[in-house]
């Protein structure tokens, strides 16, 4: 029989009346077909669902390869010589199964990993050792011997079995794992709740209260700062702790599970949550996290919470972590205070210098804040559409520019923030931090030239505010802007002649600006977006959202209007200029 000796299953079309060809479901890969159809024995195919029942009835995966060697001689001239399990990874016979004949088979079952093979037993004309094969992997084998060559219907029976007692087998060692990892769930939590029970009891003798008082003064004490509190609090518990700041950024965390990379927080949920924590007052279960603010004189500094996923805390738990917030409160309110001091200090100093100090004083005092003005400053200012001028933009400034290692003193004005810092600014570095920082990239940055000497300050911040404007204005109006960098705009700054410039951009454009004016017309809009895109009409039209056509008559109009002819080199250079002016300098359309 060839089918017999093959290793592959081979594959067979319907027949004529379009019935499929015996063997499809269920078929071994191993157990292949003979060319001609065989009835199904009678026997087998009224016991094969009894069977099914039976072996899916049982757990215990001895008894299923008991159970399946007992049928194989239902299914044809079958005999099991052998079963096996796998345990660890190795094959052993069942031991619940007498060996049987396995002994002329053993060696060769022991080193398969999971190919179906021929095997010789004396005696008998056909040998197979099965793979059981399942979801779970391979649980183990069954040999199987005739003394005469199977049928087709004989195979197809077989191979049904084998695929039934490896299913039987991976639902048998899927619930056998699931009790096992249950009883280790189980044990574990019972040797945590003991461990937690003898510590509690162990601090309610010492006088728990007392002894977090102490512990939490020491760390005060020792001036050890935030992560010393989250750490001490951990070993008082037990349950990992975390600190966050105002909006939900994680400041520390002592204790295992820290997540990698920590989420970012949804800025309305963070506040929802801050709110109703606040209302309720004390410690607050919500999810898996046992939370209370940081809050000194009443201004929410952060948030102080143990992760409790078992809802384990108990009252000795809940007086540690409000005795550890109030530490934190003092512990982060001396920090706010000192910062704010230090603030103060350095925009005095800042302010002093844009608007012109001597030299000696201007040194003396940048020394004792650790600044070296006597190396090259560049002035920088920042700006963010989405966040307020104020002290606490000012902190996030200066704390980024120190993220990207740019040693600075930080002042604030009405709109924006400046920097005075040491050495040439990366072109993209304060912009991408700040970006993450305010989760926004609505932000422009203006930065000076390089200045040798204090005294040099005040102009430089105005160039610094003038690379911010031009930005600002462009097109592509977030970003940094080198004042280096503005080519033509650099003599266009705000110590020129205005008056000049307006009597410019009038001889210019002034029939132009007359015109958009009486018809509300955007003309000179249109021909400041033309130069801007080099001509190009498709980028033009695409820009100021017209058809091509549209575009070839507005300029055919301010050839017209203006009486200048975009092909000549002069007019054109100088409409250019005076469309840059109107835009930058005037301030556009207003």
């Amino acid at each position: 029989m060839a089918g017999c000796r093959g290793q592959g299953v081979h594959r067979h079309s319907p027949d004529r009346r379009g019935s499929l060809p015996p063997g499809r479901l269920g078929q071994h890969p191993t157990i292949s077909r003979r060319g001609s159809r065989q009835p199904h024995s009678t026997l087998a195919s009224h016991k094969l669902p009894a069977v099914s029942r039976a072996l899916f009835d049982t757990r215990d995966e001895s008894e299923i390869l008991r159970l399946a060697m007992d049928h194989v001689s239902t299914v044809g001239p079958y005999k099991a010589e052998a079963g096996y399990l796998s345990v660890h990874g190795q094959m052993v016979p069942s031991p619940q199964v007498g060996p049987g004949d396995a002994s002329a088979v053993d060696r060769t079952v022991r080193e398969l990993t999971g190919r179906d093979v021929p095997v010789t037993v004396p005696g008998r004309s056909w040998g197979r050792a099965l793979a059981l094969r399942g979801p779970g992997g391979l649980h183990g084998y069954l040999v199987v011997t005739s003394r005469s060559r199977p049928t087709e219907a004989q195979h197809f029976l077989l191979a049904t079995l084998v695929r039934l007692t490896a299913a039987a087998l991976s639902v048998a060692v899927a619930h056998r794992h699931q009790r096992e990892d249950a009883l280790e769930l189980h044990r574990l939590r019972r040797e945590r709740a003991t461990l937690q029970q003898r510590l509690v009891s162990f601090v309610v003798e010492l006088g728990y209260q007392r002894a977090v008082h102490e512990a939490l003064t020491e760390v005060a004490a020792s001036g050890g700062g935030e992560e010393a509190i989250t750490g001490a609090l951990h070993g008082l518990t037990g349950f990992p702790v975390l600190v966050e700041d105002r909006f939900g950024r994680l400041r520390s965390w002592a204790g295992p599970g820290r997540p990698d990379p920590y989420p970012e927080p949804d800025p309305a949920r963070h506040e929802e949550m801050l709110q109703r924590v606040a209302r309720i007052g004390g410690p607050v279960r919500i999810k898996d996290r046992l939370i209370s603010l940081v809050r000194p004189r009443g201004e929410v500094l952060g948030v102080l919470a143990l992760v409790d996923p078992q809802d384990d805390a108990d009252e000795y738990t809940v007086f540690a972590l409000e005795h550890a917030a109030t530490s934190l409160a003092l512990e982060l309110s001396h920090l706010r205070h000192l910062a704010e001091v230090e603030l103060r200090l350095h925009r005095e100093l800042v302010d002093d210098l844009l608007a012109g100090t001597d030299k000696a004083s201007a040194y003396a005092r940048s020394e004792a804040f650790g600044h070296d003005l006597h190396r090259i400053q560049y002035v920088i200012v920042v700006q963010w559409r989405s966040r307020a001028s104020d002290d606490a933009f000012a902190r996030t400034v200066g704390r980024a520019a120190s993220a990207v290692g740019m040693p600075s003193l930080v002042t604030r004005r009405s709109d924006h923030v400046v920097l005075v810092a040491e050495g040439r600014p990366d072109d993209h570095a304060l912009y991408e931090t700040l970006t993450r920082e305010t989760g926004t990239p609505d932000g422009t940055i203006g930065v000076s030239a390089l200045c040798n000497t204090p005294d040099g300050i005040p102009n430089r911040y105005q160039e610094a505010l003038r690379a911010m404007e031009v930005r600002r204005r462009s097109r592509s109006r977030y970003g940094t802007t080198f004042f280096d960098d503005l080519g033509l705009y650099r003599i266009l700054g705000p110590g020129n002649e205005y008056r000049e410039l307006e009597a410019f951009v009038r001889e210019w454009l002034g029939q132009l600006i007359d015109y958009d004016g009486r018809h509300r017309t955007a003309l000179v809009e249109t021909l400041s977006r033309y130069f801007d895109c080099g001509g190009n009409y498709a980028e033009t039209a695409e820009s100021v959202a017209i058809h091509r056509s549209t575009l070839r008559y507005r300029l055919q109009r301010i050839r017209e209007i203006s009486g200048h002819d975009l092909t000549n080199v002069d007019d054109r250079l100088n409409l250019q200029v005076a469309t840059r002016v109107w835009k930058i300098m005037l301030g556009g359309p207003g």
